[in-house]
């Protein structure tokens, strides 16, 4: 009896054991409360355009004239302006400094908000904190000007007084400034940082090729814009109701110190500062089609090269109308198509070894690529291509070019 009481508690003992270790375990609904969650799939990464390189990115068919081999200028674009094809550009989203060119922007942006016939006495604190030798209309403190005058004064002279006093109007310097940077990213224009709203050299102060084609298209929407842009000579109020004359500094829009007149050109804007170089937006018209192209920083000694370099662009470019395809657009990327935006199929547009294919020359149906990567001059083209094919080509080095300024 006592062996079955021992045998019998041993069980019992035994039993609590090992329910109260299955009691201990979890449960699997437990073990799944407590694993870590999934990580989500990856996003797919964004369309990457072929303007994001550095170098000269054209599509050319097989009777698309060669693009000019003797442009010096750190970055230039060629655009249309209705569609917003990009057709050409080199180092299109470079940072530099973009002198008055930003001008651009400050019209489009506060254009809209100023009545043209509203009337402004013009005071010392508005005229506070322009740059030194900066470029000037002539506006006096306590004589009144209208809006339309003031922008004259902008478009033909570059004056960073008129810029400030029409900030003046419009809020001060500092909301304008945030309404400049504000309008950039909502147009698409990521490479630009505003710091002050006439585009003298400032620390930081930056743009493109390609945003300064975006300024530009979007002005020429605007009636307004077009309207003054395109005045080669006008009246600036002076002292005691007079006026005195004023002219467009853009030498493609007068044909002054020797520069010929562009035919068909709109205007838009030109710029220099030491620290910018010269810089350039100008559009043209012809048989229906209005091209759009941005110059910034010429290389070369020639202080008439940033007219010439444009003159040649746009040569370009209505030559080449219906012999090239875009390689980007001007849209915003929610406007654009994903076929503008996608890098072709083919080889790395940013490969500096020239691939050549085999064969005749194609018809222009076929439509060849070419990317041109580099800084130099000599334009090399390849031979036959096949639809999509993209052809790198190294160009000679003319001069090397400094680094970009700080964003």
């Amino acid at each position: 009896m006592a062996v079955r009481r021992f045998l019998c508690s041993s069980v019992i003992r035994a039993v609590a054991l090992v329910t109260g270790a299955l009691v201990l375990l979890p449960t699997p609904a437990a073990a799944v409360a407590r694993a870590e969650p999934a990580p989500p799939p990856p996003r797919p990464a964004p369309p990457r355009s072929i303007l994001d390189g550095p170098g000269t990115k054209v599509w050319a068919a097989r009777s698309t004239p060669d693009l000019p081999d003797d442009l010096s200028a750190l970055s230039w674009l060629v655009a249309d302006a209705d569609t917003g094809e990009v057709l050409a550009a080199r180092n299109a989203h470079r940072r530099l400094p973009p002198a008055s060119t930003l001008k651009t922007l400050f019209a489009v942006t506060v254009l809209p908000r100023l009545d043209a016939r509203a009337r402004h006495t013009a005071t010392d604190k508005d005229l506070a904190g322009i740059g030194e030798g900066s470029s000037l209309v002539g506006v006096s403190p306590g004589l009144t000007y209208r809006v339309a005058d003031l922008w004259r004064g902008v478009f033909l002279m570059s004056g960073n007084d008129a810029v400030h006093v029409l900030a003046a109007m419009n809020g001060g310097v500092e909301t304008t400034v945030r309404q400049m940077q504000a309008k950039a990213r909502a147009l698409g224009a990521r490479d630009t940082h505003v710091v002050t709203p006439d585009g003298y050299d400032e620390p930081g102060q930056v743009s493109s090729a390609y945003d300064l084609a975006v300024f530009g298209r979007a002005g020429l929407r605007d009636p307004d814009f077009v309207r003054y842009c395109s005045t080669a000579e006008a009246d600036f109020p002076g002292d005691d109701g007079s006026t005195y004359p004023i002219a467009n500094t853009n030498r493609l829009l007068t044909g002054a110190d020797g520069v010929g007149r562009y035919p068909g050109l709109i205007g838009i804007k030109n710029g220099y500062t030491s620290n910018a170089g010269y810089t350039l937006i100008a559009a043209a018209r012809h048989e229906g089609r209005t091209l759009l192209v941005t110059v910034m920083n010429p290389q070369s000694s020639s202080g008439q090269a940033v007219y010439e370099e444009a003159r040649e662009l746009l040569d370009w470019g209505f030559d080449a109308a219906g012999g090239v395809r875009p390689v980007g657009s001007l849209l915003p990327p929610s406007a654009t198509r994903p076929a503008a935006a996608a890098e072709p199929t083919g080889p790395d547009p940013q490969n500096e070894r020239a691939e050549k294919a085999e064969g005749g020359r194609p018809g222009k149906a076929d439509w060849p690529v070419v990317a041109i990567a580099g800084t130099g001059s000599a334009v090399l083209v390849s031979g036959a291509l096949a639809t999509g094919v993209l052809v790198a080509v190294r160009r000679r080095n003319r001069k090397p070019s400094g680094g970009d300024a700080p964003a």
